[in-house]
């Protein structure tokens, strides 16, 4: 069988969970990357982090070892600074609640960040940055709530972090949402032209979308109609893959980047269940009964294919029964 990686001619990649967790790369994962420029696959990095510039991601890329130019890099950042611009006039006052980063690629669009809602911005970005206060948050809600256009960079709830999973821009805008019942325009992911544009950039015709959220960046990738590829080195778990909404579930799951580079087993309906490789599973009702080992990820593909065909238009998350038999 051929690999999967032979479908594709680029991969987009998000970053936070799939390349490294805080300062350090996951284990397998640069060497995965550099796998496939000698395939002839193009690679893109798509991230919801606007706390850095697309210069800096690059060069900790490259510092881990990644093939990386700054120009392989699209941000959510980016992404925002680009919809503030069709939303304002050129010149306009923006109140940046993020990083210098972000208040760069606001000037870059010919726009004025400021960091007061005293100085009367037409428009508050708020993108993700571990040095955010409440100080800061109270004055995006001043500006938000006195009617300033409000876009977010991203909502990600959550961020993973080396310690384990952290606070997210989600959460930092939820603030600011509670405070003012005003909800803003987002840029980045989930949302599809931050994966177009990365694509685009890219030259590419097939690409498939990589990453470890269902609610971020599966979503957004089958949203620009892209094949999509759940890793479970960040985020998401088997458990949350197998209750995700319509929506959110993803062409693939891996367990690694390096499952890219092996033959991937394809579901297969018989007898009432769905099988893969030596695995399968059957629905009765609320409950999935699956054949094989839960370390097995195989067990669990035919445990999402068959309470997937089960309810092929899910609109929430589920949360079936599993019963495993060996």
């Amino acid at each position: 069988m051929a690999e999967l990686i032979e479908a594709f001619d680029a991969v987009l990649s998000d970053l936070d969970g799939v390349v490294y967790a805080g300062p350090h790369a996951i284990p397998g994962a640069v060497e995965a990357l550099q796998s496939l420029a000698p395939r002839g696959v193009r690679l893109g990095y798509v991230t919801n982090n606007a706390s850095r510039s697309p210069a800096e991601v690059a060069a900790h890329l490259r510092e881990l070892g990644a093939p990386a130019g700054d120009d392989d890099v699209v941000s959510s950042a980016q992404a925002g600074a680009s919809l503030l611009a069709q939303q304002v006039p050129a010149g306009a006052r923006v109140l940046v609640t993020g990083s210098a980063a972000l208040a760069h690629e606001v000037e870059l669009r010919g726009l004025t960040p400021v960091r007061s809602a005293e100085e009367d911005p037409a428009a508050v970005i708020q993108g993700f940055s571990p040095d955010l206060g409440w100080r800061d948050l109270a004055e995006a809600a001043y500006a938000v709530a006195a009617g300033a256009v409000w876009i977010a960079t991203n909502t990600d709830m959550s961020i993973p972090q080396a310690r384990g999973i952290a606070p997210g821009n989600g959460t930092l805008v939820a603030a600011v949402r509670a405070a003012t019942g005003r909800e803003p325009l987002v840029a980045g992911k989930p949302e599809a032209p931050l994966f177009l544009a990365a694509a685009e950039r890219l030259g590419s015709r097939r690409p498939v979308v990589v990453g470890d959220r269902l609610d971020t960046d599966i979503l957004g990738g089958n949203r620009a109609g892209f094949a999509t590829a759940v890793v479970l080195t960040g985020v998401d778990t088997e458990q949350s893959i197998l209750g995700a909404r319509h929506a959110e579930r993803p062409t693939y799951i891996l367990r690694t980047l390096d499952d890219l580079f092996r033959p991937y087993p394809e579901p297969v309906a018989s007898g009432g269940a769905w099988h893969v490789g030596t695995s399968s599973a059957r629905t009765n009702g609320e409950v999935v009964e699956v054949s094989g080992s839960r370390e097995d990820l195989d067990a669990w593909r035919a445990a999402c294919a068959a309470w997937w065909a089960a309810l092929p238009e899910a609109e929430e998350r589920t949360a079936p029964e599993l019963r495993w038999a060996h």
